[in-house]
């Protein structure tokens, strides 16, 4: 059954992609919803598409949609809808978005896709059956340490420089072979799964964010737990994503920092 749902997603997701890439060409404005977030008119074009054609096949389903468009029916089902995320760079036409629908049965994600239109890459996964890029099946990758690894990251858009993720970006970057941080994390999570990237890890996530991603990587053979190596849920504060091989070295890095442990030590600016 959960196939039905995976078809439904794969089909609404290239819809709202194929418009949003019309968006894009143009450059649309955005505004300030609260005092960083941005949102634009593609946001909310995308988000009501979305909705309108869930809500038509599936009309008993929840919707909890980052624009706040959804609904709840309090049935079995509920979908998780980003219609654009990687906004901040929609905005600035830098060519890191995505469209991405995750469906949910009894508590259980059961289908999700990850569609990024300037690639024209969709990426799919089915509860117990796999995960896939443009059809083919795809797999987390074999690195076996961290120093063999690439691996990403994110930072909220509000209070960044509160954020304590500087000092976990700061350990990973002098011990992988680089950190990236593109901007989307549903993005992110789906290299996990294909295996551009080794890992991925962020705080406080929306569930919208990452509800596909994770069963992405979950299908594709990967580890996801939270950054303490306790079992994830989407509600869960941070999220820890990899392949599996380098999750306990990863862990254990992750646990010096949140003890103050240091393997490098920031840099300190010398007065000159």
């Amino acid at each position: 059954m959960s196939s039905t749902y995976l078809d439904a997603a794969l089909e609404i997701a290239r819809e709202a992609g194929e418009m949003l890439s019309g968006y894009f060409t143009r450059r649309v404005a955005f505004e300030l919803k609260g005092d960083f977030d941005l949102v634009t008119e593609a946001d909310r074009a995308s988000e009501k598409l979305i909705i309108q054609r869930l809500t038509s096949r599936f009309p008993d389903h929840s919707i909890v949609a980052e624009e706040g468009g959804g609904h709840e029916n309090h049935g079995r089902y509920r979908w998780y809808v980003d219609p654009v995320d990687g906004t901040t760079n929609f905005a600035h036409s830098y060519p890191v978005y995505n469209v991405t629908l995750a469906c949910e049965c009894d508590g259980e994600m059961v289908a999700g896709v990850v569609y990024d239109p300037t690639r024209d890459e969709m990426f799919a996964a089915e509860k117990g059956a796999g995960a896939t890029l443009n059809g083919a099946k795809i797999e987390v990758s074999k690195a076996r340490r961290l120093d063999e690894s690439l691996v990403s990251t994110g930072f909220p858009s509000r209070k960044r420089h509160l954020n304590i993720n500087i000092h976990f970006y700061h350990q990973l970057a002098m011990t992988t072979h680089g950190v990236r941080r593109g901007g989307s994390a549903a993005i992110d999570l789906a290299y996990v799964a294909c295996g551009r990237l080794e890992a991925f890890w962020e705080f406080g996530l929306h569930p919208w964010d990452m509800a596909a991603g994770r069963l992405l990587v979950a299908e594709a053979g990967g580890r996801v737990s939270d950054m303490k190596g306790r079992p994830h849920d989407l509600l869960s504060p941070h999220l820890l994503v990899d392949n599996g091989l380098i999750h306990d070295e990863t862990l254990e890095l992750f646990g010096e920092v949140f003890r103050g442990e240091y393997r490098f030590p920031i840099p300190v600016i010398a007065a000159e």
